[in-house]
């Protein structure tokens, strides 16, 4: 049975006025293992994820960061106040959280009981949406697990004005053949099917699109899933 070599809850330092709560989880090894920056889904928390897919990727072995994005978690504001219809301040909020996901894998990455050559990104939803991205900028990550995410809704307000700025396709691209998993629901009514065919087909090999039954929280199968899969990258 594995032990922790450290389990901490503690504040990345981002810049003087942000500091963003974090969850590192790290198995007792006696070299240094592989790890996965997870990211939650929009209105959850880092404790969601850290207990979840993070419990499951500890007991093979993977050490996990977990991070409250902006106006969510222990930071939960102003998060009343998002709305969908104002595309301007979401792309505000996400090159905030894009920048902060940035600060969390670097500190991964420089952990000592971390093997920086073994980094992937698990994100759920909205988590899907910014490792996405974070991955596309950054060759320190090795593998991509994305759990209800998808291309842009074609309906969505200002459209190609938030494209211009946030392009999945265009994205997952810059990947460049890393590994990419995508698992969603066919009954997902946020994250629509189409959506996520459209932005697998932009997607170089190797990558793989599992279904499950159900809509848009996943059932429980589906964290064990993507624990092999990260694990087998790693």
């Amino acid at each position: 049975m594995r032990t922790l070599k450290a389990q901490q809850r503690f504040d990345i330092d981002v810049d003087r006025d942000e500091h963003v709560p974090a969850i590192l989880q790290v198995p007792s090894s006696a070299s240094p293992v592989p790890a996965v920056l997870l990211l939650h889904g929009f209105s959850s928390h880092k404790e969601r994820m850290a207990e979840s897919i993070g419990t499951a990727l500890f007991a093979r072995g993977v050490a996990s960061l977990a991070i409250d994005l902006p106006s969510h978690g222990a930071r939960e504001r102003a998060l009343q106040n998002i709305s969908m219809e104002n595309p301007m301040a979401l792309i505000k909020l996400w090159k905030l959280a894009m920048h902060e996901a940035a600060v969390a894998l670097e500190y991964l990455a420089a952990h000592p009981d971390v093997d920086a050559r073994r980094i992937a990104i698990g994100g759920y939803s909205l988590g899907a949406y910014l490792g996405l991205f974070l991955a596309a900028r950054s060759d320190e990550v090795r593998a991509v697990a994305l759990v209800a995410g998808g291309d842009l809704p074609q309906d969505m307000p200002m459209e190609r004005i938030v494209r211009a700025a946030v392009n999945p396709q265009k994205a997952v691209r810059a990947l460049h053949g890393r590994p990419l998993l995508m698992m969603n629901g066919r009954g997902d009514r946020t994250i629509k099917p189409e959506w996520a065919k459209t932005l697998f087909e932009h997607a170089q090999e190797p990558k793989e699109l599992r279904w499950y039954s159900g809509g848009h929280w996943p059932p429980p199968a589906v964290i064990d899933e993507v624990t092999d899969w990260l694990a087998a990258q790693l």
